[in-house]
C-alpha cells in the first residue's frame, strides 16, 4: 500500500514493478573492494547460483533539470538521499556492504545541515564510488520513508546520538557517463569505504537483493524513473 500525505510517501507493502525496457541477464559484471586500477579475473558464488564474474579493481556530474520544490522532511526521520545510477544499457548500479555482508543496495548518504539534496547527491555518489562522471536525469518528487527494524534502530540511533525512527529519502537518477574503471569503492578519500563489490544489474534484481525494510522504497523508486529511461531510450535509438 502507498500512503500519500503532503507528498509525503510512507511505503509499507510491496508494489508492482513497472517492467523497464531492457532484459534480464544472468551473465553479471562484479567487482570487488579493495582495488587500485588493476583487472582481475575470478570465480564466486552469486546469491542464488554459480555465475562467471568479474573482478574489477580499481569528470564532473552535470544536471539536465531544475530540482522540484524542497518540502520539509516528515518529522521523526532522518533527511537521507538515494541514487540510482545506471550505465548506457540500463543497468543499475548495486553493491554489496562491507559490514553487512550479502546485504546489497543502491548508494545513499545523510543529508547534511543546509545542504540541498541534489549536492548531497553528488557528493555521495563521488565518497561511496568516485563517481564524478555523472549526470542527472531525474528526482523523485516527494520524500520516501523506510522505518528502521527495531534492533537496527537501536543500533543506529546509539552510533549517530539520535533517536531517529527511520528515513526520509530524496532520489535522484544519474546516467553515468564515463568507464567502469572510474568506479573506485575506496571512493573520493573522505569517508570510510562502504561496499565490497559492485554488479551492473536488471531492476529485478536489485529488488530482489534489497533488504527487506527498503523493498517498497526501491520498488516505487523504479516505477518512478522508468518512464525517463524509456524516453532517453527512444531518444537514443
Amino acid at each position: 500500500m502507498v500512503v500519500c500525505m503532503r507528498r509525503f510517501v510512507f511505503l509499507n507493502s510491496s508494489t508492482n514493478l513497472f517492467p523497464f525496457p531492457f532484459c534480464w541477464n544472468n551473465n553479471l559484471s562484479f567487482q570487488s573492494y579493495p582495488y587500485k586500477g588493476k583487472k582481475i579475473t575470478d570465480q564466486i558464488a552469486s546469491l542464488h547460483q554459480q555465475k562467471q564474474v568479474k573482478l574489477v579493481s580499481c569528470c564532473s556530474i552535470s544536471s539536465s533539470f531544475s530540482s522540484s520544490s524542497m518540502e520539509s522532511a516528515p518529522e521523526g526521520y532522518r533527511r537521507n538521499v538515494g541514487i540510482c545510477l545506471v550505465n548506457r544499457s540500463n543497468k543499475i548500479f548495486l553493491a554489496s556492504r562491507l559490514d553487512i555482508p550479502g546485504q546489497w543496495q543502491m548508494p545513499q548518504g545523510g543529508i547534511d545541515g543546509g545542504e540541498d539534496p541534489r549536492t548531497a547527491a553528488i557528493r555521495e555518489l563521488k565518497e561511496e564510488t568516485g563517481v564524478t562522471s555523472a549526470e542527472i536525469l531525474a528526482e523523485v518528487p516527494y520524500w520516501l520513508t523506510y522505518d528502521f527494524p527495531p534492533e537496527v534502530r537501536v543500533k543506529l540511533n546509539q552510533r549517530w546520538g539520535t533517536n531517529w525512527k527511520g528515513q526520509a529519502q530524496k532520489w535522484f537518477l544519474f546516467r553515468f557517463t564515463g568507464s567502469d574503471e572510474e568506479i573506485n569503492l575506496l571512493g573520493d578519500g573522505t569517508e570510510k569505504p562502504e561496499f565490497a563489490e559492485w554488479a551492473w544489474m536488471a531492476p529485478q534484481q536489485v529488488t530482489e537483493l534489497a533488504v527487506e525494510f527498503k523493498k517498497p522504497v526501491y520498488e516505487e523508486v523504479l516505477k518512478v524513473f522508468t518512464p525517463h529511461l524509456q524516453a532517453d531510450l527512444a531518444g537514443s535509438s
